[in-house]
């Protein structure tokens, strides 16, 4: 009995070691350069099998210049990091922002427990400007936030910019979205690593207080050396083990904030996904601003990257003035291929297709329903008044057919920047994971090509504001909120006009 108990626990032990050893990720694994160009190849005949808009801002000539070039580059074995960076110069080229590399589930699971070091600054981008936003570390006094960079290891702004647009997919020509998608938080630190490899060190060229350009070497940020960034977190003497410690942020994803004494509400709205009870949230925010009769809406829209096209149509309602449409426009280019194996939940979705698609003579398979279908204003709470949306290159998808909807409208102003998202269509809708078999990149595929409005320019470009608010060296250095303040100014000039016409 004890043999046969020793032999299973043995057995157990083995088991383990084997399932625990296949976790294991190494970021420095190798691919041959025939398992890579065998993914690359079905990551290409995906593409031209599936996209709804491969061409749309691009030609077949030049997108197959493209696909031909990266193909013959496969000389040599690649990391996944290095075969994700040569798929993602692709597909910036179809210019499409829902179509982006991902990485395999077991590097995403392993990036997010490393630990890695990094560039240790934020940086927001625009047109021949960079600036620091953050310096994760806390003990230089030099490099702060509101430094304008002149260059990183003597490539300056425009040359880094120009390098880095390759790999950023976007609507279109948003450039807005391009610097936004730098912009946002450490993704410029992301995107140097995977181009330009670690460094040890960065030569930075920064403006002192004086306007004077000075030299400074940084080193990596390593989070794990990193004392002063250690959270003081208390001890339990029982066990001398540090307690759970309080979250550091607290993200929403909507929020209503009521000024009744200047009759304002700030409405901060990041997403419009379905999943965050966003119905009852519009019902409640739109009754309170009813009730305590709320004159002017401001609507911020900077963080919110889509979500549920439903879900910004119902929002839409409450703020237009007329019947209007989703979509001219909305098909898929077929419901199932000899592909659907690699793409993620594809019996739902062709499924789907089946039933609330239709051919056409065109050999598309329309989407009906939108495409006839007008929406009505609601009466109940429907808002009246002056209402301002806060826009910039992170709005986008789901974001940018409610702004769209609502431009030009007389009582809804466009304040900020171009949206990312285009302003004639959009590949939105379904966008499954495709997973490529050997090295487990993804990529999302879209499904769906939606036109908004046929009579429109397709000029690749987002919708743009009526009044625009540009970010400035002062309003960063000083963590002024440029956008917001550029509303307030509006509202009081609004609130004079309206006083001067009631006397």
């Amino acid at each position: 009995m004890k043999t046969i108990t020793y032999l299973f626990l043995i057995s157990i032990f083995i088991f383990c070691s084997c399932k625990s050893g296949k976790e294991i990720y190494n970021p420095d694994k190798k691919f041959t350069t025939q398992e890579l160009k065998k993914d690359y190849q079905l990551f290409r005949n995906i593409l031209e099998k599936s996209h709804p808009s491969l061409y749309w801002y691009i030609s077949k000539d030049s997108l197959d210049y493209y696909f031909d070039n990266a193909y013959a580059s496969i000389k040599d074995s690649m990391t996944e990091s290095q075969f994700r960076m040569l798929l993602s110069f692709v597909i910036s080229k179809i210019d499409c922002g829902h179509t982006v590399v991902k990485s395999s589930k077991a590097y995403t699971k392993y990036f997010d427990t490393a630990q890695l070091k990094t560039f240790p600054l934020g940086l927001k981008f625009w047109k021949d400007t960079m600036i620091v936003t953050a310096n994760l570390n806390r003990r230089d006094s030099v490099i702060k936030r509101g430094t304008v960079l002149k260059s990183i290891n003597g490539l300056t702004q425009p040359q880094l910019t120009d390098t880095f647009f390759n790999y950023i997919s976007t609507d279109g020509h948003s450039e807005c979205g391009k610097y936004q998608s730098l912009s946002t938080g450490f993704a410029f630190a992301s995107l140097y690593k995977n181009i330009f490899g670690y460094q040890d060190k960065f030569d930075i060229s920064y403006l002192d207080s004086n306007g004077q350009e000075q030299q400074k070497t940084i080193p990596l940020y390593d989070f794990r050396s990193d004392t002063m960034n250690r959270m003081s977190f208390p001890v339990d003497h029982l066990t001398r083990k540090k307690k759970t410690p309080p979250p550091k942020f607290s993200f929403f994803t909507s929020n209503l904030q009521l000024d009744t004494t200047g009759s304002t509400a700030f409405l901060t709205l990041n997403t419009f996904d379905r999943n965050n009870h966003l119905r009852k949230f519009f019902r409640q925010t739109f009754k309170a601003i009813e009730k305590n009769h709320i004159r002017y809406l401001i609507i911020d829209l900077r963080s919110n990257g889509g979500g549920d096209a439903a879900i910004s149509t119902l929002f839409t309602r409450y703020l237009i003035d007329k019947k209007f449409k989703v979509a001219d426009s909305l098909y898929a280019l077929n419901r199932k291929t000899k592909y659907d194996r690699y793409i993620e939940k594809s019996f739902l979705y062709n499924t789907m297709l089946f039933f609330v698609t239709k051919k056409r003579s065109d050999g598309k398979y329309h989407f009906g329903y939108f495409e006839r279908h007008y929406f009505d204003p609601k009466k109940k709470n429907h808002f009246e008044g002056q209402a301002y949306l806060l826009l910039g290159g992170n709005s986008f998808s789901a974001t940018t057919l409610f702004a769209g909807a609502l431009k030009g409208q007389k009582n809804i102003t466009l304040v900020g920047e171009e949206t990312g998202g285009g302003y004639y269509g959009n590949t939105a809708w379904i966008i499954p994971d495709v997973t490529l078999p050997i090295t487990k990149v993804r990529f999302r595929l879209p499904r769906f090509r939606l036109i908004v409005d046929k009579s429109r320019e397709k000029d690749g470009r987002g919708v743009m504001p009526d009044v625009w608010a540009v970010p400035s060296t002062e309003a960063i250095r000083k963590g002024i909120d440029f956008k917001a303040e550029k509303v307030r100014e509006l509202i009081e000039m609004q609130h004079e006009q309206n006083s001067h016409a009631a006397k």
